[in-house]
């Protein structure tokens, strides 16, 4: 039995010092993924807060199958859009023609910028953008299942990524010339 084990059967019997160690080992971890969908650190903290006391009621719920991470991941997310479809109708931008045939390479966006770089760019985009961008992109969900997950339909999704990616792509074009111009 791995130390993980051991912390999780803890957790669910009540015991603090392996709550404490199981949100020690994680936070970090969560807290990225947090960040990614909120608007600030603080709307950040509170979805953190709100996963792991979710995380800890439901630990009972979780068989071991698949890593105890991808478990927790998955609550996190959905802490994150409850708390956009309660604060704020996503302003989803309706497919254009011209949405369909644009090719970006997600990869070529998340590779050039460090972490904290792209959560900053991230947390910029318009929620709708914001939570598709990171559906698509970081938990690799189809555009069916977003579509589903926000109540959309699966154009409106596409149209949301297009819209994302164009404004990131954007921003690092402008901070590389500030770069640029800051070297001379």
């Amino acid at each position: 039995m791995d130390v993980s084990s051991i912390i999780i059967k803890n957790c669910i019997r009540g015991q603090r010092e392996s709550q404490t160690e199981l949100y020690r080992l994680y936070a970090p971890v969560m807290f990225v993924v947090c960040q990614r969908y909120a608007n600030s650190r603080e709307d950040a903290e509170d979805i953190l807060q709100e996963g792991f006391v979710k995380v800890f009621i439901n630990l009972k719920q979780y068989r071991g199958e698949g890593s105890i991470e991808g478990w927790m991941r998955r609550i996190f997310i959905n802490c994150a859009l409850q708390k956009y479809r309660s604060q704020t109708s996503l302003h989803l931008v309706p497919l254009d023609d011209h949405h369909e045939n644009a090719h970006f390479y997600d990869e070529a966006i998340t590779t050039q910028l460090g972490v904290k770089e792209l959560i900053c760019l991230v947390q910029l985009l318009p929620a709708a953008s914001r939570m598709v961008f990171n559906l698509h992109v970081f938990e690799g969900m189809k555009h069916s299942e977003i579509a589903q997950q926000l109540g959309i339909s699966e154009g409106t999704s596409k149209s949301n990524l297009f819209d994302a990616r164009k404004q990131l792509q954007k921003a690092v074009l402008k901070g590389r010339k500030m770069v640029i111009t800051k070297a001379f």
